[in-house]
């Protein structure tokens, strides 16, 4: 009788513990945090044969602790799929695309399945790479270096692109180095004393270069952009006190003559992706300031 009535409260102990777990198992799940889509834009600066080592390892490193869902690369020089996909796996990505193998590629890597690939590269002078990722259609941008025509007329490309996509209304992010100025940062450029004879200078060197348009500072690349609807994120939640803050250059090349700071990096959305977007910002510090000649810049969705 004795041992009976030990088997029978080793069951009751088990039993009310069974039930105590499925109790509790609801309000743990409720404090999960919520479903989030983090993007990291880098220009990573001749994919890295420019001082190398160790800014690529510390770069691979950096971008880890970032914990990015998705991440969008300009400037990788020399890379080829493999390399990007040992480059994502670095920071916990098992998808990758690359835009091409020569010239200045980008890429995109990726948490979650990467479909509807394309590679444009007629009318673009570094390429646009197109895919799909959680049900959005992410542009990967890198337009040209030194001609505002030719920024403009990629803007076209990017808008008949859009225009084909098999759905109305899509959910759009534009990523990566529009190498273009934004009319939301004219107030700064215009009291820079610098940035014009700077230009002025490139467009007497490099033959066949038109950073100038009459002599004059031109946005119509990123006007065009503004044009179609997109929403400049960074310009977004930024305050009107904040200070101005720009993507190039950083201080890996204060020994080079860049010019004076702009913010050419960007992360653009649909409008109708816009109630969705919890923060943007331009990753500026110390560490960063060393890993490219470009400063990153990150946005973070609700999804």
């Amino acid at each position: 009788m004795q041992m009976m009535g030990s088997r029978q409260m080793m069951k009751f102990v088990l039993l009310m513990w069974c039930l105590a777990f499925v109790v509790l198992s609801p309000s743990v799940t409720a404090e999960e945090p919520p479903d989030t889509l983090k993007i990291v834009t880098h220009n990573v600066w001749y994919g890295f044969t420019r001082r190398g080592e160790p800014r690529h390892s510390q770069w691979q490193r950096w971008m880890a602790a970032q914990s990015p869902d998705v991440v969008a690369l300009q400037e990788l020089n020399g890379y080829t799929p493999d390399r990007l996909a040992a480059d994502a796996k670095a920071w916990g990505h098992p998808h990758s695309v690359l835009l091409k193998e020569d010239g200045f590629p980008t890429g995109i890597t990726s948490r979650f399945p990467i479909s509807d690939v394309q590679r444009i590269r007629e009318g673009m002078h570094h390429g646009l790479l197109r895919c799909r990722i959680r049900g959005i259609w992410f542009y990967v941008i890198h337009f040209h270096p030194s001609n505002f025509a030719r920024r403009m007329e990629e803007a076209g490309h990017l808008k008949a692109n859009v225009a084909a996509l098999p759905e109305s209304n899509p959910k759009i992010v534009l990523v990566g180095d529009f190498n273009g100025f934004s009319p939301a940062d004219r107030a700064h450029y215009s009291a820079d004393s610098k940035l014009e004879p700077f230009f002025k200078m490139l467009d007497r060197r490099n033959q066949g270069a038109r950073n100038l348009n009459q002599g004059k500072l031109d946005y119509g690349g990123l006007e065009a952009i503004l044009a179609q609807g997109y929403v400049d994120l960074v310009d977004h939640f930024r305050g009107p006190e904040q200070p101005f803050v720009g993507t190039f250059p950083a201080l890996l090349v204060s020994d080079q003559e860049h010019g004076t700071e702009r913010r050419i990096d960007y992360i653009f959305v649909s409008p109708n992706l816009l109630p969705q977007v919890d923060s943007a910002s331009i990753l500026k510090d110390a560490q960063t300031q060393q890993l490219s000649d470009h400063l990153p810049v990150t946005a973070t969705l609700r999804l």
